[in-house]
């Protein structure tokens, strides 16, 4: 049986998903942390860029009794990074060889729902590669003046497929997508 794999970025209305928040803040509500719990609940698993696991790991164990934390600590995470030791504290084992391979063999393993939680190249490219089932892009009432985005000049032409769309009290509209299966 063949694992989910998700992924979930705020983004601003001119598409920046980087450093949310800077700009996220005023728009996240009741609704969309929610959204997050729901979706969060059959992650066992998680794929991790080096940049949000060094800022999460020093964080999160700090703060424990929050439900996040209480959510990500016990979590396996799969850090995908080329400077960092091969041992990992925080429940965390590093990601050799192609990621994209790494993920594939992930999903074919025992376990719940994994969850891709950065950075943007890896997503794109898992999503890209038919490796992440459902990419949900909350996206919030704001125009950032600059920024990464998900999907840049370099991504070619790929059609979607619309799975679900929740307009908030917030404003915000979180979308979710798959890649669209070619007839």
């Amino acid at each position: 049986m063949t694992r989910t794999v998700t992924a979930h970025l705020f983004h601003s209305a001119n598409g920046v998903v980087e450093d949310p928040h800077l700009w996220q803040f005023d728009a996240f509500g009741e609704e969309e942390g929610e959204a997050m719990k729901e979706s969060l609940t059959p992650i066992t698993d998680t794929v991790i860029g080096r940049k949000l696991w060094q800022e999460w790991s020093e964080f999160w164990l700090e703060n424990s009794d929050d439900p996040f934390g209480q959510w990500v600590n016990p979590m396996h995470k799969h850090v995908i990074s080329s400077t960092l030791p091969t041992e990992l504290p925080w429940n965390s084992t590093l990601v050799t060889g192609d990621p994209v391979e790494y993920v594939r063999n992930l999903r074919e393993q025992d376990g719940g729902a994994i969850s891709v939680l950065g950075g943007i190249e890896t997503i794109r490219s898992l999503f890209l590669a038919g490796l992440i089932d459902t990419l949900t892009l909350t996206t919030h009432p704001v125009v950032v003046g600059q920024g990464r985005r998900l999907f840049d000049e370099s991504t070619p032409t790929t059609r979607l497929q619309l799975l679900d769309a929740v307009r908030t009290s917030q404003g915000n509209m979180m979308l979710t997508y798959g890649l669209r299966k070619e007839d």
